[in-house]
């Protein structure tokens, strides 16, 4: 028997979802080991667990989601975050430091009765999560390789180096010489340093690495002209449900 792989989304744009299908041919070749029985992005059927694989993108943004995500959980026997906003809460969180009767106002107009929603939230606030796969989007190669270790029985493992290393390896001039404000420094690498490597800042979409020195950070961010709210808004992006953000 294959195993069964089920993939979900909530409050999300897809495009995790959307690097999966840009396997292309090699999902063909994934397809020959797993049997997805629930995909809404990619098929119309949806068959009902146990799953021995759950792949979860979003955030949770709304009350009822909470009793699906549990359920999801409840049914699955490994559950990985997929993505910035399964991991990390992501963009969704900037919701959180603002008035929420506003945000609704100003996103569904006089409709915003119709769409109750509360603060954002990573999977993991709710649930436990057993393994992620960073990024926004993700890597579609980091992917594949989370698949085949999970299908070997092994433990994924992410980096635990900041981006800088790469970046260096890259050969990079750093961005900070550049006028950029870059969150490379505290920021878990596997991306290739692929921002900085064409000339943009490391935005921080695959989450810090494991107890980052922030305030190092900070005082970085403050001798290149950066205000504390500055920095915390720079932070806020992707980190916001995190306390390094607060």
């Amino acid at each position: 028997m294959k195993p069964k792989v089920a993939i979900f989304e909530f409050g999300c744009c897809e495009g995790c979802q959307l690097q999966i299908v840009n396997l292309e041919e090699r999902l063909l070749d994934l397809l020959e080991v797993v049997d997805v029985v629930t995909w809404r992005e990619a098929r119309s059927e949806h068959q009902d667990g146990p799953y021995d694989i759950a792949f979860v993108e979003g955030s949770i943004t709304r009350e009822d989601e909470i009793g699906r995500l549990k359920e999801i959980r409840e049914d699955s026997r490994i559950l990985v975050a997929l993505g910035a906003c399964a991991h990390l809460g992501g963009v969704n969180c900037l919701k959180n430091f603002m008035d929420q009767d506003e945000v609704r106002r100003y996103v569904y107009g006089d409709k915003a009765e119709w769409f109750p929603s509360i603060p954002a939230r990573p999977l993991g606030a709710v649930v436990k999560v057993d393994y992620v796969i960073p990024g926004c989007p993700i890597d579609k190669e980091e992917f594949l390789g989370v698949v085949k270790q999970l299908l070997l029985g092994k433990e994924p493992r992410l980096p635990n180096y900041p981006v800088c290393v790469e970046c260096k390896k890259a050969g990079n001039v750093c961005v900070f010489e550049k006028g950029l404000f870059c969150l490379g420094p505290i920021t878990r690498a596997g991306c290739g340093a692929r921002c900085p490597s064409f000339g943009a800042r490391c935005i921080g979409c695959r989450g810090t690495v494991d107890d980052p020195n922030t305030e190092a950070h900070r005082e970085v961010m403050k001798e290149y002209g950066l205000r504390p709210e500055d920095i915390l808004n720079k932070y806020r992006l992707f980190w916001g449900y995190l306390e390094v953000a607060r």
